[in-house]
Formats: C-alpha cells, structure tokens, sequence
C-alpha cells in the first residue's frame, strides 16, 4: 500500500513542480517578448551616427532555445537550492530556495541578455519579471502544501531504540510539520516478541535508533524483506563505508575504502578557485569591511580584529581572524566557551554582523594565505579538539582537509548540532569529496546566511569559546 502512495507522492510532485516551472518561464516569456526582445532588434548608432549595435533578429528556433535556456537554468538551481521539494519540505524553507534560485536566474539571465545587445539592458522589466515570480511562488506553494496535506497522511513510524533516550529523536521526526508521526516506540529490552508485534502492524516506516550492530543488521534485513521502510542515524564507520569504492577483483563485490587524500588535480583546482574567489571578494567586499572596522572601533575603542588559534589540515595551528563581535572582556577568565542564547558578551553591532556573517569576512586573507579553504570542516581551537578526542577519537578524522569558511556541516546542520552530529556530516563531506561537491555546497552557503537557526548559541554555555 505504502509503495503504491509513494509512487502517487511522486508523480504528484513532479508535475507540481513541473508545473510551475513553466509558469514561471512563462513569465519571464512575456518579458522577453514584450520587452527585451523589441530592445534586441533595434539597431544602435552613436549621436555621429556610428553605428555601435547592429539589431538581432530570431525566428521561432531562437525564441524557443531562449526560453528553454532560461527553463534549464531554473531546474539547476531549484535543483540545487531544493526549490523543487513542494510537499516534502516546510514552506518557508521551499520558498527561500525560490528566493535564491530565481535571483540567481534572473541574474544571469539579465547579463546573458547585455552580452546579447553589447551593453546593459533596463533592469525594470527583470525586476518586475522576479517580484511577480515571487509572488505566484508564495501562492503556489501554499496550495500544493495545502493539497499535498489533505491528499496524503503523515507517515506513521515505529522506532525502535536501545538504551539512549528517544525524546530528542522523535522530537526531530515529528518536527517535519506533519509529515512523519511516530505512532509507536519500543526498546529492544522489551522484548523479540513485541518487536515483531510492533512490525506486523505494518509501520508507514521503521526508525532504527542506537542499536547495537548486530540487532540492527537483523531488523534492516527484516524490514527489507517486508518491504518496510527504514529511517537509519549512521554511526561513523557508516559514513566511512559510504564513501567506499565498489571494486569487482573476483566474482564477488568488493568495497574498497582507502587513505583519504585529494588527487593531485582536485588540490590544484581546489586552491585555484581559493585564490580567484578570495582576491575577487576582498576587492568587492572591502567597502564592507572597512564600513564594519570603523563601527567595531568606533563602539567600545577596542581592537577591530580577533584573532584565535584554530587547527587546519593535519591539526596545523593557525591564527584565524573575525571582526570582534564581543566586549573587550569576553574571556577574560581565560576559559573557552560556546556563545549561548541571547550571550551578554556579544555587544549589539556584534550581534548584526555575526547574524549576516559579516564578522567572517577577514577569513578571506586566511584562505588567501592558505590557511584555510572556502569549503571544508570548521576549524576548531587545539584545546577543543583535545577534548572531543577523549570522548570522541574519531574527531581527528576531521583534519584530514583543509579547514574551510564554510562546509556541509555548516549547510546541513545548525550552530547548535551536536559535535557528534556534526563530525558526521564533516566526514560525509571528506569521503564523497569531488569540485563538484564544492561548488554546491557554495551556492548552498549563499542560503544560510540568511537562516537564524544556522546561527543561534547554545542553550548552556559549553567549552568552546563565543567567537567562534
């Protein structure tokens, strides 16, 4: 029954998603006739009558490869920013990527169509073009919302789990806004026979939760041969294994995981685009930055920069640099310590720019320097990682790259995850490295600059420093 929904779940929003697609290229459609094209076709001459511009004429073929141009660009970045997830994903988040992914559309459209006329077209009609887009993108999301609800339930989940509590767990399921409800939980401890009363009840889904491996391996293998969905928080080795390569030696499959290490052309292309992107944004950003300096200097006449030991490709210690964003006195006692909720240390300007990342800025020169990537782990404090690796000798795993700005844990988690959690998407990011990879999670940085949970402090001050 469940197989038949999910096919139904699928196909519903494809043409959804389709749908709308070939609205909003529709919109950008009349534009383009009604606008830029009468713009293209006029031929140009300078006030001496030299002419400059010579006007384009397309027959049908042109006007539709225009069109399907601009229609490819919007289902790469819907794509990438998860624009194309209506149903599946919380409305807001859905309609943010529709921010980012139309505003880079229509950006690179609007350039694609000077290069056309040989100078800058008017903007008016593109800007017309993006707040209409948005405009039906919040009509439109709200009723395939609205529809993907009544048309299909949350999915019921059974979760089994071991000693661990399963408070923190469920509470992360059930926060999908509707769309999982754990109807049931049990404990191994309860006993085989209300395991396997739990699983004839025929779950919409099964969440294995801090089993041990044995155990877990026989339920997946059962579920699996019950056709039951599986909801799995992978361990590290995990993760490791996911970024194995599958080899064929013999007449069996082999998984082949190996000494982590970038090629010799991905570290090339990878520092290449440090160096461009970083020279190009300290040039582009420096009003910025000098704006941000004079404000820091000019509240409390204290220093600008902040500068805090941090370790980076095989633990290498560094001095990273922020604008400060916390009183003078911030550690004054000497002791390392997570920003908490509402922290009294962070003055008010220092609370603007750490919620835009403006106090991240002078890590340009750290990646300049090559101190640091623009993708990669966050770099942590020598002292931070001596702790974790008590609990966790795994979190030496991480330095296996360069530190970077910004990384998947950054993009997939929150400020708040916890080290374990976040040590996972770290090593998700390391075994499935590719160029590719890090142009992605790029563009997907440009989305959580502007999400406050990405951001907020801790509950309970913890042991790394505020300025982070």
């Amino acid at each position: 029954m469940y197989g038949k929904i999910e096919s139904a779940k699928r196909v519903l929003v494809l043409h959804m998603d389709a749908a709308l697609l070939l609205i909003q290229t529709g919109i950008y459609a009349y534009g383009w006739f009604y606008d830029y094209y009468p713009i293209l076709e006029q031929t140009r001459y300078t006030n001496d009558g030299v002419l400059i511009g010579a006007g384009m004429h397309l027959y049908v073929r042109g006007h539709i490869l225009v069109l399907a141009l601009y229609f490819v660009l919007e289902v790469f970045f819907f794509r990438t920013y998860g624009g194309k997830n209506s149903g599946y994903q919380r409305p807001l988040r859905v309609f943010s990527s529709h921010i980012f992914s139309l505003f880079l559309v229509n950006t690179l459209t609007y350039f694609q169509l000077s290069l056309m006329r040989n100078w800058l077209v008017p903007v008016r009609m593109m800007l017309l073009i993006y707040v209409t887009q948005l405009a039906v993108s919040i009509v439109w999301i709200y009723l395939t919302d609205v529809l993907y609800r009544r048309v299909f339930p949350p999915r019921k989940m059974l979760l089994i789990g071991g000693e661990q509590p399963v408070e923190g767990i469920i509470g992360k399921f059930e926060s999908g806004k509707g769309r999982y409800i754990i109807e049931k939980s049990i404990r191994l401890q309860d006993g085989p026979e209300a395991v396997e009363a739990a699983l004839d009840a025929m779950p919409g889904g099964v969440v294995l939760w801090d089993l041990p491996v044995e155990e877990r391996n026989r339920l997946l293998k059962e579920c699996y041969a019950r056709h039951i969905r599986v909801y799995i928080m992978p361990r590290i080795t995990d993760v490791i294994m996911k970024g194995a390569d599958q080899m064929h030696l013999f007449d069996t499959p082999i998984f082949m995981i190996q000494e982590y290490a970038l090629r010799i052309e991905q570290r090339v292309i990878k520092r290449t685009i440090d160096i461009v992107m970083s020279l190009t944004l300290l040039i582009l950003l420096s009003p910025v930055m000098l704006l941000t300096a004079l404000i820091v200097k000019a509240y409390d006449r204290g220093p600008v920069l902040y500068e805090q030991t941090r370790c980076t490709l095989h633990r290498r210690e560094f001095k990273m640099i922020k604008f400060r964003s916390m009183r003078t006195d911030a550690e004054a006692d000497g002791v390392a310590r997570l920003a908490a909720k509402q922290d009294p240390r962070i003055t008010p300007f220092g609370r603007f720019i750490r919620s835009c990342r403006i106090d991240e800025l002078p890590q340009l020169w750290n990646i300049l320097r090559g101190d640091m990537s623009f993708i990669g782990p966050r770099p942590e404090r020598p002292e931070i990682i001596a702790e974790y690796l008590k609990e966790m000798p795994e979190f030496a795993y991480r330095t296996r790259v360069k530190a970077g700005l910004a990384g998947y844990a950054q993009v997939y988690g929150k400020y708040n995850t916890t080290p374990y959690d976040k040590l996972k998407l770290d090593l998700t990011y390391i075994e499935n490295y590719s160029v590719w990879l890090d142009l992605r999670l790029m563009l997907l940085t440009l989305r959580i600059l502007f999400t406050a949970e990405s951001t907020e402090g801790v509950d309970i001050a913890g042991e790394e420093a505020g300025e982070k």
